[in-house]
C-alpha cells in the first residue's frame, strides 16, 4: 500500500481561469494493474477539459487521453513519461493560445 507521502497532488489556478491539476498515487490495487492511479488535468474553472490523462476505468477502458476532440485509448508509457508528456502538451497549448 502506498504511503501518503508517495502521493503527488498539485493544483495551479491561473488568473485567466485555467487550471492544471495533477494527482498521481502508486497503488497495489488490482483495479490499477499499471501500479498507479492518476489524473493529469488541464482545463478551465468552468469544468471544461482541454487535456486530461487518466486511468479511472483502467480495467474496462485502459488509459485514456481526453481532449476537446474526444477520448482516445493510449498505451501507458510509464508514470513519469506520461507526466512529462502532459506538461509538454500543456506548455504547447499555452504557446499556441497566447
Amino acid at each position: 500500500m502506498a504511503d501518503e507521502s508517495d502521493v503527488v497532488k498539485e493544483q495551479t489556478t491561473y488568473k485567466d481561469g485555467m487550471v492544471r491539476s495533477i494527482t498521481m498515487r502508486p497503488t497495489e490495487s488490482d483495479t490499477y494493474p499499471c501500479g498507479w492511479k492518476y489524473r493529469l488535468h488541464f482545463g478551465d474553472t468552468n469544468g471544461n477539459t482541454i487535456l486530461r490523462y487518466d486511468n479511472s476505468h483502467e480495467l474496462e477502458k485502459g488509459h485514456e487521453r481526453h481532449t476537446t476532440d474526444g477520448v482516445e485509448i493510449i498505451d501507458f508509457p510509464g508514470m513519469m513519461v506520461l507526466h512529462d508528456r502532459f506538461l509538454r502538451e500543456v506548455d504547447e497549448w499555452w504557446e499556441q493560445n497566447e
